[in-house]
Parts: C-alpha cells; structure tokens; sequence
C-alpha cells in the first residue's frame, strides 16, 4: 500500500508517459479530429511536443490545445503509438491542466458539481418518466442501489449513468444474460458515478475521491470481472482511476469488460438462444473507441438468423456519438452523410451499439425510410425477449408538453413536478441530436 495520494498517482503516470514518449507525432498522424480541428497544415511532431509542454509546465501551443479539445476519444493514437504510452489519456490530463492554469479550484469544483447534479436530475427524472419503482429497482435503482446481495454474484453489471434515459436497452442486457445463465448484480447511476464529470472541469481530486468510491462497491464479484456497460465510464475507469489505484494500492481490485465484448466471447453460448429469424438489411453505426467493441458487435449481429450487414463505407470514429460534439459541424456532416448512405442502400434499419447515438438519433426514424434500433432490440427479437423503446417514442412527439401529458401517471407515482420534468425533456431530451429534424410533420 503506498501513501500516494490519488492524484499524485495519476501525476506519476503522466510523467512516466511523458518521459517515454519520443515527440515522432505517429499519433497525430492517426488521429481523425486533425483535419477537422484545421490542424493538419501543423506538423505532427509541433503539435504532440506542445501537448507534452503543457503537462511538463502548463504552457504549450494553441495548435496541441486545440487538438487536446478536439479530442473524440476515438483511440486511434493508442494503436499507433510504439512507445506504450497512451496519448488518449495524455489528451484527458492535459486538458485537466488547462482548465486548472485557467481556472482555481473553487470554480472548477463548482462547475463539476453543476455538471453532476444536472447529470443525476436528467437521469432521474427520464428514467422515471418511463418505468415504475419495481423495473427501476431491477436496474440498480431505488432501495437495489444500497443493497448487498446476501452472496457474491459471479460478475457485477455496471450501468454507468446515461443508458438509464433509454432503459429498454439496459434492461435487454439484462435479459440476455439472464437467458445464458449468468449471475449478476446491478450498479449504476449517479450514486456509482465513475468520476468523468468532475474530471472534465479539472477536478482530478473529487473525480479520483467519486471513481474510487463507486470501485469499493462494484467490488463485490467471486470473478472479480466487472461487465461494463457505458464506454466513458470503461475509459474513465481503465484508463485513469484503476491504474492510480493499482499504483496505490499494488493491485487492482477488478478487471472490467465491456458488456459487447464480454457477450461476443459467449457467442457459442448465445447463438442457440437465437431462435427467431429476423429478415432484415441493417448497418452498423460503429464508434470505434473501445478496442474490439465493434468487433463483437458485427459479429453478434451477424449471428442473428435473417439479418444482412450492409456496409456504408462511412468513417467511424469516436468513442461515441456525444463525443463528436466536441467536433459539432464535423459531427452534422458526418451523420448526414450516414441516413444519407443509409437511405441510397435502402436498409431497414440503422443499428446502434451505444446508448448516446441511440438517444441522439432515434427520433430521425420519422423523417427517413429506415428504422433506427439498438443491437439489443435485434437480438431480443430472435430471442423472444421484447423491451419498448418508449424513450423514441416520446421524443418523436417533439413536443414537450404531448411528452409531460403522455407521463402523467408516472409523474404522479414518482411525485414529480410536471414543470420541472418539462424543463428536463426540453434540454435534456428534445435538443440531445445532431441535426434538427424536419419542419411541418
């Protein structure tokens, strides 16, 4: 056990890193926010050095500042570095440097506890908006979230905080593993939080004091396998807060597995429970920023009886769909181009992997000849397992009070107020999509 305070670990790493890296600006290279960014008239290796100039003494360059911004989390740099440094990680704590050079710590804890608390009210209030105390229980909600299970499950499900706003495929996940035998507890949601939000303000003590507190309570598995499903908190998790702690404490206290490649290893396991044919031409909307998550994808989409995979030959890039955000006017581009591409190969359906894309493009199922739908759907159609996409419903009204009058029941029984969950569907559900929808339908 070291005396390292959490945030001196992280620093250690960050300095090994920044004394292995060699400025080659491979990196750079391989990264798809360069050109997007205006940043590829800047040579590779200026932009890499400022970066490292930044984490030695806070001063770098607007060129690596910028690219530090434009950061997509993508995870083309990792692959491409052949030092084992990870520059994705080395992009996270140079911004955290930035916004501390920029900001004192009182505004910077600030901004991340307004960042949380809008976090934790949205979650709440449209997950409450689409299930009862009983669904939300089983999602790790409710009395579910304090509880210890009378003995250790085999794996721990971490939900992280967002995909309870699209609950359908939470709890199809759930199902899944239900069906191949799997024993599961559920965590998530904001009293789990993995720490990102505080991270990204600059506040590397209470994002480390947040994510190695959620750590003491996901670990509780015989496995000590974590099954993960949201891709910032696998990030967060692997890439700054379980590395600090190893470096703390000599060990890790899990391993943690993303849900897609966690079900993509039991393929044998699934196939048989494929039952159902399922005729349709589909394309993958692929982020691709978890190694080996698409992977898994294509291949259990492809396992489904009935479904053809029609490539669209688009860039895919990202962690995922918020993180293009980042990018906004790329990011507009990017998704036109794909319903275009999808309407020209006449698909029945674009199939997200992720909850935030699917959040942020499942109402454009109105205005374009295919259906939008989750992986879990296709997968739960051949399996006989069925979750109603209500959270597409709703925003397909488009129409915040239809929304709020549609809910009233749930309001009631959560005691919600009607103006409050009004302001929450405006903001956090109607603006969450890339490309406005279509005018008079």
């Amino acid at each position: 056990m070291s005396d390292l305070s959490f945030e001196a670990a992280v620093e250690a790493r960050v300095d090994e890193m920044v004394d292995a890296c060699t400025r080659c600006g491979k990196c750079v290279e391989a990264c798809p926010s360069v050109k997007p960014a205006g940043l590829a008239d800047v040579a590779p290796t200026d932009v890499i050095g400022g970066i490292l100039d930044i984490l030695r003494d806070g001063h770098g360059g607007d060129a690596s500042r910028k690219w530090a911004q434009a950061c997509t989390l993508s995870g083309e740099c990792i692959t491409a570095c052949d030092e084992g440094v990870n520059p994705r990680f080395l992009l996270a704590m140079a911004r955290v440097a930035t916004a501390k050079a920029n900001h004192d710590l009182p505004a910077r804890r600030r901004q991340g506890l307004e960042k949380y608390r809008d976090l934790g009210r949205d979650v709440s209030v449209l997950s409450q908006l689409q299930l009862n105390d009983e669904v939300l229980e089983r999602l790790g909600q409710k009395s579910a979230s304090v509880s210890t299970a009378s003995e250790p499950p085999d794996f721990v499900f971490y939900t992280g905080c967002n995909v309870l706003k699209t609950p359908h495929i939470a709890l199809l996940a759930l199902d899944i593993m239900d069906t191949l035998g799997i024993r599961y507890q559920v965590m998530g949601g904001p009293s789990h939080c993995c720490g990102v939000v505080q991270l990204r303000p600059g506040d590397l003590e209470m994002s480390g004091r947040m994510g190695t507190n959620s750590i003491e309570k996901l670990s509780q598995s015989k496995s000590g396998e974590v099954i993960s499903w949201c891709p910032s908190c696998y990030v967060q998790f692997t890439e700054t807060t379980l590395p600090a702690l190893e470096r703390q404490r000599g060990a890790r206290p899990f391993e943690m597995t993303p849900f897609m490649r966690f079900l993509g290893q039991r393929l044998d396991q699934l196939i048989p429970h494929l039952h159902g044919a399922v005729p349709m031409r589909v394309a993958l909307h692929r982020h691709p920023g978890v190694a080996g998550v698409m992977e898994a994808a294509t291949k259990i989409l492809g396992a489904i009886p009935g479904v053809t995979i029609v490539d669209l030959k688009q860039p895919a890039l990202g962690l995922q769909g918020v993180n293009l955000s980042v990018l906004p006017e790329f990011k507009r581009e990017l998704t036109l181009n794909e319903f275009e591409a999808a309407r020209d190969a006449g698909i029945d359906a674009l199939v997200t992997v992720y909850h935030s894309e699917h959040r942020e493009l499942c109402a454009h199922e109105r205005d374009w000849p295919f259906r939008i739908v989750n992986l879990l759907e296709l997968v739960g159609e051949s399996m006989g397992l069925k979750h109603h996409d209500r959270y597409k419903e709703l925003k397909m009204m488009q129409d915040a009070d239809q929304i709020v009058a549609d809910c009233a029941d749930l309001l009631v029984h959560h005691a919600l107020d009607a103006a409050k969950a009004r302001e929450v569907v405006v903001k956090g559900m109607l603006a969450d999509q890339p490309l406005p929808l279509r005018a008079n339908r």
